[in-house]
C-alpha cells in the first residue's frame, strides 16, 4: 500500500485532477442508476399500464430522490392521460436515452481526467529516474550491470503505467458506482441487499489470496526479464568478441536457459492472472444465484414487498454492482504486479549518491594556485586502489602519470573531478578540500578526454559543443582544427551537422578521439585531465593532435596519464604509480638515469 501511495504521489499536486474527476464520477454514477431505475416503469407501461401510480399534481421541490421519482410520475402521468400508453412508452424510453447518454458522456470525460493524470505520473516518475541515473556517481554505475538499469527504465516503468496507472480509474471510480447502486439496492429492499451483502468477504478473501500469490510470481518474473534485457546489451555490446570466439553457441545456450526459466514463471504468473477474472464472474453469478433464490422465497411467502418490475430492476442494479466488482478484483490483480515494478524504481530512486554537494558548499569561480594530494587513501570496497598518495600540481605545470596496468592512474584522476570521493586524506583545489566546492563548479575548471572516446547519437556539431552553451560556429570550428578534426568533418555528407551514429559508430576510432578532444578544446578549462587521450590515433594522426595538445597545454595545468611514454617525455614532472603507490617521480632525463621502473617501460617500448 505504501508503495501505491507513493505512485500515486506523483500526480500531485491532486487539486488539478480529483475535484473534476469527483463531480464528473457522481454525475455519471447518478444517471446511471437513474437509468436503470428506468426499466421498472418501462415495464410497467408495457405490460401493467394500469398499475401505475397516477399523480395529478406537481410535488414540492425537495433534494431527495422521493421528490424526483414523484416529478416523473407527475409527468407519465399527464403523458398517459392526455395522448395514451404508447406516447407514455416514448417519454420513458427517451429519458432512457438522455440518462444512458449523460452517464456516458460524464463518465467519458471523467476518464480523460484520469487519462491526464496517469501520463502526468509516468512523465514524472521517468523525469525523477533520469535525473537520478544521470546524478548518480559513477561507481555506481561500475557495480551494476547496464542492462538491468535499462530494463528497469523501459520494463518496470511500462509495467506500472499497464498495472498501475491505467488501473487508477478503476480503483476510484469503480467503488463510486458500487457505492451509488448498493445505495439504490438498499432503497428497494434493506432486507434483501443485507443478506447479499455477507457472502462478498469470501469472494474478496479468495481474489485476495490470488493476488498475493501473484505479486510473489511478478517479482521473480521482472528479474529475470532484467537477466534477459541484460544478456541482450552485453550480446550487442560484445558482438565482435562472440564472433572472434566462436562463441554464439555458448551465449545462445546460456540465452536458452534463461529464457525458458521466464517463461516457466512468465506462465505460472498468467494463470494466476488469468483465474482473477472468470472466479470473480463465477462467485458473483453464484451470490446472484442465491439473491434470485432469497428474493423468490421471499415472494412466495409475500414478504418481498415489491412487484415483478421493481424486481427485475433489483436484479439490475445487482449486476451493475457486480461488474466494478469484478473490475475491481482484476485491477486488483494489475496493480500487485505493477507495485512489484514500482518497488524496483524505488530501489533505484532511494539510492543515496555519496558524491553530493555541501550545504554550505560555495563556488570556485577561477583556478589560482595548485592542486594537491595529500595523503590520499581510495578502494573499492575493500579493495585497496591508491595508498598513501601525496603530490602537489603547481598552476601551470604538466604532471604524467605512469606506470603499469590495474596501479591506479585512471582511478587518481578520477578522484579530481570526484567521480569518486577519497576513503582517507583530502584533495585540494588552492588549499581548500574539493569536498567544499559546489561539484558542478570544480568540474567546469576541468577539460577532461577519456581513453574510451564518450560520444552521443548526435550530430559532430552537437558533441563538440556538448553542455555548453552560446557557442558560435567559428569558435567550433577553431576547436575542431587545434584537435585535427576539422579536415575529417567537412568531409562528412552535412559536415558538422552530419549525425554519427550511436556512440560515434560511423566514424573511425581516431576520429571519434579527435571529436573527444576538440570538446575539451572548446571547453578551454584552465585544468586539463588527459587519460590516454591520443590512445585510438594512427601515428600521424598522433603525432599532428600531441602537437595540438602540446600547444593547448601551454599555460594550463595538465594530468597526463600514458601509456605511450614518447608522449610524455616534455612533462614537467611524471610520477611513476606502482599497485596504487608513488615509487618514482622526476623529469624524463632523471628517471631515465635512475634505473627504476620508468626507465625499464621506455626500454620496453625502445624509447631513451
Amino acid at each position: 500500500m505504501n508503495s501505491f501511495k507513493r505512485l500515486l504521489s506523483y500526480a500531485r499536486p491532486f487539486s488539478q485532477f480529483w475535484p473534476g474527476f469527483l463531480v464528473l464520477s457522481i454525475l455519471s454514477v447518478i444517471f446511471g442508476v437513474v437509468n436503470y431505475a428506468l426499466l421498472g416503469p418501462l415495464l410497467t407501461v408495457l405490460f401493467e399500464p394500469s398499475d401505475i401510480e397516477q399523480l395529478s399534481v406537481m410535488p414540492e421541490f425537495a433534494f431527495n430522490a422521493e421528490y424526483f421519482q414523484n416529478l416523473f410520475r407527475y409527468y407519465l402521468t399527464s403523458i398517459m392521460t392526455a395522448s395514451g400508453v404508447l406516447k407514455a412508452l416514448m417519454f420513458v424510453c427517451g429519458i432512457i436515452i438522455l440518462t444512458s447518454f449523460l452517464s456516458n458522456l460524464t463518465r467519458y470525460l471523467s476518464y480523460r481526467v484520469l487519462v491526464n493524470m496517469r501520463t502526468f505520473i509516468m512523465q514524472n516518475i521517468r523525469r525523477d529516474l533520469f535525473k537520478k541515473i544521470s546524478g548518480l556517481n559513477v561507481g555506481y554505475f561500475n557495480e551494476q550491470k547496464k542492462g538491468e538499469i535499462l530494463s528497469c527504465i523501459s520494463n518496470d516503468v511500462t509495467e506500472v503505467q499497464n498495472g498501475v496507472a491505467n488501473s487508477i480509474h478503476i480503483l476510484f471510480r469503480e467503488p463510486i458506482l458500487m457505492i451509488g447502486f448498493l445505495a439504490g439496492l438498499f432503497y428497494m429492499s434493506p432486507r434483501l441487499t443485507l443478506v447479499t451483502l455477507l457472502t462478498l468477504p469470501f469472494s474478496a478473501i479468495v481474489i485476495g489470496k490470488i493476488s498475493r500469490s501473484l505479486k510473489r510470481k511478478a517479482s521473480t518474473t521482472q528479474i529475470l526479464m532484467a537477466r534477459i534485457v541484460s544478456n541482450f546489451e552485453e550480446a550487442i555490446s560484445g558482438i565482435r568478441i562472440i564472433k572472434a570466439f566462436n562463441a554464439t553457441k555458448y551465449v545462445n545456450e546460456n540465452f536458452d536457459s534463461l529464457n525458458e526459466q521466464h517463461r516457466q514463471s512468465t506462465r505460472a504468473m498468467s494463470y494466476r492472472y488469468d483465474v482473477a477474472s472468470p472466479l470473480s464472474e463465477f462467485l458473483g453469478i453464484s451470490v446472484a444465484s442465491g439473491v434470485l433464490f432469497y428474493g423468490g422465497w421471499l415472494q412466495l411467502h409475500g414478504e418481498l414487498g415489491m412487484g415483478i418490475p421493481e424486481f427485475v430492476v433489483y436484479i439490475s442494479f445487482y449486476w451493475r454492482v457486480l461488474e466494478p466488482a469484478k473490475a475491481i478484483s482484476t485491477a486488483y490483480a494489475n496493480i500487485q504486479k505493477g507495485i512489484v515494478s514500482g518497488n524496483r524504481l524505488f530501489a533505484i530512486l532511494d539510492i543515496e549518491n555519496p558524491v553530493v554537494d555541501k550545504e554550505d558548499a560555495v563556488e570556485i569561480k577561477e583556478f589560482r594556485e595548485a592542486i594537491e594530494f595529500k595523503n590520499v587513501n581510495f578502494a573499492y570496497g575493500s579493495e585497496p586502489v591508491l595508498k598513501n598518495i601525496n603530490l602537489r600540481i603547481p598552476k601551470g605545470k604538466t604532471v604524467a602519470i605512469v606506470g603499469p596496468s590495474g596501479g591506479g592512474k585512471s582511478t587518481m584522476a578520477d578522484l579530481l573531478p570526484r567521480f569518486y570521493d577519497v576513503s582517507d586524506g583530502e584533495i585540494l583545489v588552492d588549499g581548500t578540500n574539493i569536498k567544499d566546492y559546489k561539484l558542478e563548479s570544480l568540474i567546469a575548471q576541468m577539460g577532461i578526454v577519456t581513453q574510451e572516446a564518450i560520444l552521443f547519437n548526435d550530430t559532430v556539431y552537437n558533441n563538440i559543443t556538448f553542455g555548453m552553451e552560446n557557442v558560435s560556429k567559428e569558435q567550433v570550428i577553431n576547436a575542431a582544427k587545434v584537435a585535427n578534426a576539422h579536415n575529417f568533418i567537412i568531409e562528412m555528407e552535412n559536415g558538422y551537422d552530419t549525425n554519427i551514429g550511436d556512440r560515434g559508430a560511423k566514424l573511425s576510432g581516431g576520429q571519434r578521439q579527435r571529436l573527444a578532444i576538440a570538446r575539451a578544446v572548446l571547453k578551454n578549462p584552465p585544468i586539463l585531465i588527459l587519460d590516454e587521450a591520443t590512445s585510438a590515433l594512427d601515428t600521424e594522426s598522433e603525432r599532428m593532435v600531441q602537437d595540438a595538445l602540446t600547444n593547448l597545454m601551454k599555460n594550463r595545468t595538465s594530468i597526463v596519464i600514458a601509456h605511450r611514454l614518447s608522449t610524455i617525455q616534455n612533462a614537467d614532472e611524471i610520477v611513476v604509480l606502482q599497485k596504487g603507490e608513488i615509487i618514482e617521480r622526476g623529469c624524463h632525463d632523471e628517471l631515465i638515469k635512475a634505473k627504476g621502473l620508468y626507465s625499464h617501460l621506455c626500454e620496453l617500448q625502445d624509447f631513451k
